[in-house]
């Protein structure tokens, strides 16, 4: 009997341009050797220069893909994205909780790498108290950080102090990404508190380039299917750096402005 295939789902949004998104995540899926599956919440049009527009999907379709999903497949591991609003939040977390979809990585959509915020304040408290607390993973950059812990996480110390609130939110395992917002850094280090305690930092050289549409996503979904496959948190976490440190370093050129990573780069790391 052949076995089957290791299967994990994005619950997330579509960027047209392939970018970001469900679709850097089904990219990421690809490259980790787990079949993925797309739980669409929005979509939104756009390119390289920014978003024309955006659609949020009706509430029972997202009901009825969590339904169709959970009544054939054997879902592994799943991760979250974009959940634009109050209601999307609910329904995805009343959704997740009733199927068997396996562990969850968030990676919390609040704000741009750059600092600009996504979400509406309403949402925002909302993703506190609905999402977080499911989180096996919760993945925020910065500035998303930043913001949920409401501190300043400008040195290690703040940045360690940051991960244990996040992890008395609910989370169970933290990763705080580093900055990369500032020309004259030379790493970008990753802090990584884990449920047990242990703690560690991941460091990779600074690439200065405009290819790195998809990079949160790429990495929580490389955790997703790492986990999917029964990898442990702290070596789904060192895979996926490594992945997305690769996929950045060997650019490719698409569009005109802002890019995306190298996910055939990543599948080599």
């Amino acid at each position: 009997m052949v076995n089957e295939q290791v299967q994990a789902v994005t619950i997330a949004g579509n960027d047209s341009d392939g970018s970001a998104g469900m679709p850097a995540d089904l990219h990421a899926f690809f490259i980790s050797n787990v079949y993925g599956m797309g739980l669409l919440t929005s979509a939104v049009a756009g390119n390289s220069y920014g978003i024309d527009a955006a659609h949020i999907v009706p509430l029972e379709f997202i009901k009825q893909q969590f339904n169709s999903l959970a009544a054939d497949f054997d879902i592994k591991a799943a991760k979250t994205g974009m959940l634009a609003n109050v209601e999307v939040m609910d329904t995805v977390a009343d959704c997740y909780q009733q199927v068997n979809f396996g562990p969850l990585v968030v990676d919390p959509v609040i704000s741009t790498k750059h600092g600009a915020m996504l979400m509406e304040q309403a949402a925002y408290e909302e993703f506190k108290q609905k999402i977080i607390p499911l989180a096996t993973v919760i993945t925020p950059n910065f500035f998303e950080a930043q913001k949920l812990t409401e501190s300043d996480l400008t040195t290690p110390e703040q940045i360690v102090t940051g991960a244990v609130r996040l992890q008395q939110m609910g989370a169970k395992n933290i990763v705080i990404k580093g900055q990369h917002h500032t020309n004259d850094r030379k790493t970008v280090d990753d802090y990584v508190l884990l449920e047990d305690g242990s703690s560690f930092w991941l460091k990779e050289a600074y690439i200065e380039t405009n290819r790195v549409n998809g990079t949160g996503d790429t990495f929580s979904a490389v955790i997703a299917a790492e986990l999917a496959k029964g990898n442990s948190v702290e070596n789904a976490i060192r895979i996926a750096k490594k992945v997305v440190h690769v996929s950045i370093a060997n650019s490719i050129q698409v569009g005109h402005k802002f890019g995306p990573i190298n996910h055939w780069a990543g599948q080599k790391a």
